[in-house]
């Protein structure tokens, strides 16, 4: 039986993607992003987002990327915005400088504590407390396409389900335009998510984030700070590939395309990819997924 969700529902294969990178901190780091952004450019996503390091750390490298991606290729760049270590002022003027470079979406973000994950949040003094009046400092400024963060297992900050799902209302009640959820292996923890949403009024969309990270070490560790659970089944597909790239890669391009089909069959149709700058995983994800790059449009 298929779901169905106010999102737009698939149409059989019809199915819609977008990317986000990580700003580099090397040369040689930079290279490849610039290298998956050539390979994933003709994949045709919706829009690509930058995002900031942990507290607030890269944001200028995020800044500088976003722009160049709005003047030098066709995709449709979304500068990540947070609270953290920021007054109003800076972050306004950010968002001005987007507006004028054609940059005309975001992802308005609460943001990590600079001491991390897991340390108390508190607000910059003179900045914005929280994603919801960030969103409404944007809306004053330009009408920007705003994404914004959503946890379905919950935010480790959040006490409860319905605490998470307050704070999603106050965010689209600020002007939001789409949520892209964190990174999750149920589908039923993601359904359930929605439906809670549905049911307190939100109807805009809610875009699965797809993770792609092959080195399962690196992948524990995010799902433990955000409280991810990972299924048995999976960590035993990576057991005794620690020495074993290209396998690792097979393993997650299969897990990553599992999970997308088992969405889309319930209705799904757009999914949001944690490239971490691979474009070879994200392509072969695509791939499997029937998703081929589109022909160049003639000059």
């Amino acid at each position: 039986m298929i779901r169905t969700l106010t999102d737009p529902v698939n149409d059989g294969r019809g199915l819609r993607v977008s990317f986000e990178f990580f700003p580099p901190k090397t040369d040689a780091m930079a290279a490849r992003l610039w290298e998956t952004v050539e390979r994933l450019e003709p994949m045709a996503p919706d829009f690509v987002s930058v995002t900031y390091g942990a507290g607030g750390t890269t944001r200028e490298r995020t800044h500088a990327i976003v722009k160049r991606l709005a003047e030098e290729t066709s995709l449709s760049p979304a500068g990540h915005i947070t609270c953290v270590a920021a007054t109003k002022d800076e972050i306004d003027q950010v968002l001005r400088d987007y507006w004028a470079a054609g940059v005309k979406r975001i992802v308005a973000l609460r943001g990590d504590p600079p001491e991390g994950i897991g340390t108390r949040y508190a607000p910059h003094p003179g900045g914005y407390g929280y994603a919801s009046d960030l969103i409404a400092g944007a809306r004053k400024i330009a009408d920007f396409d705003i994404s914004v963060g959503c946890y379905p297992e919950v935010h480790p900050d959040a006490p409860s389900l319905k605490a998470e799902i307050d704070n999603l209302k106050r965010k689209f009640d600020a002007g939001a335009t789409r949520a892209i959820s964190q990174f999750f292996f149920y589908p039923d923890v993601f359904f359930k998510f929605v439906d809670a949403a549905r049911s307190a009024g939100i109807t805009q969309p809610i875009i699965p984030g797809i993770m792609l990270q092959s080195n399962f070490n690196g992948l524990k560790r995010m799902a433990d700070l955000c409280g991810t659970a990972i299924p048995a089944r999976i960590a035993e597909m990576y057991d005794g590939l620690d020495d074993d790239a290209e396998t690792r890669d097979l393993v997650t391009a299969h897990v990553a395309a599992d999970l997308c089909n088992r969405l889309a069959e319930q209705g799904v149709n757009h999914f949001h990819f944690y490239t971490m700058n691979r474009a070879g995983l994200s392509l072969s994800t695509c791939r499997l997924l029937g998703l081929k790059p589109q022909p160049a449009k003639a000059a």
